[in-house]
């Protein structure tokens, strides 16, 4: 996709942090936005902004865990702007705690947003993105966790879960490329956010007791408890990256280019491995 202008975008989680940096992104671009959001008020607060600013935007309660959610919140889209040409999947959640204390509980809840969240909103807009081919893109959120694994970060569940994301989203793209519809996974490095703190405020009963993070931040954009860690990026400054890469039809979307040490380590060592197997023989 090269001209936005007038076309029209969904961001899931665009009622805060990364979301709301890509929702008035877009605007500036003139996209017509749907702002979507678990947390009607935040949504609203967010497409008020891209009204405020001039632009077109409109709020939709939505959670994507729910089927129906998702195809109440889709259908309305398309009837107040129509078909979407741009899809960002955006919601997650993030659980801080080391891997032996994570529940059952903490593991599905998580699962349920990063992962399945994300493939059932596809799910639910891709017949409209099909509409608009070849001029349709999707963008997945998931994480420099999801492409590198830190042990000082204890985010286990988040880590596999943005690991799923990045391999859905690269399947993704090769599956719908003939159909001219472009995919790309945004793995942001540490971004200003309130994550921590919204993934438990928006958590479910039936997924037991969300209980305070044990450290200050994360790699996924965690907001400290005291302070901005060194490296943070605005939220904002997000959006301009995704909107040249939607633009270029990238594949990863990258915040951090300081991190590619973390992620060249990570290489190297599976190429040893296979240079250990071939030894073997």
């Amino acid at each position: 996709m090269q001209d936005l202008a007038g076309k029209v975008a969904v961001i899931t989680g665009g009622g805060s942090g990364i979301g709301r940096g890509i929702a008035l992104t877009l605007a500036r671009e003139a996209m017509v936005v749907a702002v979507a959001d678990i947390r009607p008020d935040a949504a609203a607060a967010v497409a008020g902004e891209i009204v405020g600013a001039g632009g077109t935007g409109f709020a939709v309660e939505v959670d994507v865990t729910s089927v129906d959610s998702l195809e109440a919140a889709e259908a309305e889209i398309e009837s107040r702007a129509g078909p979407v040409n741009l899809l960002c999947a955006n919601a997650g959640v993030l659980r801080i705690a080391s891997l032996d204390q994570h529940t059952i509980e903490d593991w599905e809840y998580t699962l349920s947003v990063n992962v399945l969240g994300v493939v059932k909103t596809v799910k639910a807009f891709l017949p409209q993105l099909r509409q608009n081919a070849p001029d349709a893109h999707i963008v997945n959120t998931a994480s420099l966790g999801g492409l590198v694994s830190v042990e000082r970060f204890p985010i286990g569940a988040y880590t596999a879960s943005k690991y799923a994301c990045v391999g859905f989203s690269e399947m993704l793209r090769g599956e719908l490329a003939a159909e001219g519809i472009g995919v790309s996974v945004l793995c942001p490095g540490v971004v200003e956010s309130n994550l921590a703190q919204t993934s438990g405020e928006n958590r479910p009963a039936a997924y037991g007791e969300h209980r305070a993070p044990e450290m200050a931040g994360s790699p996924a954009g965690a907001q400290p408890a005291a302070g901005r860690p060194p490296q943070a990026m605005a939220a904002l400054a997000v959006g301009p990256i995704v909107v040249r890469a939607i633009r270029e039809n990238r594949l990863h979307i990258l915040t951090h280019p300081q991190s590619r040490p973390l992620v060249e380590r990570r290489f190297e060592a599976l190429l040893d491995d296979f240079d250990f197997a071939e030894s073997a023989n």
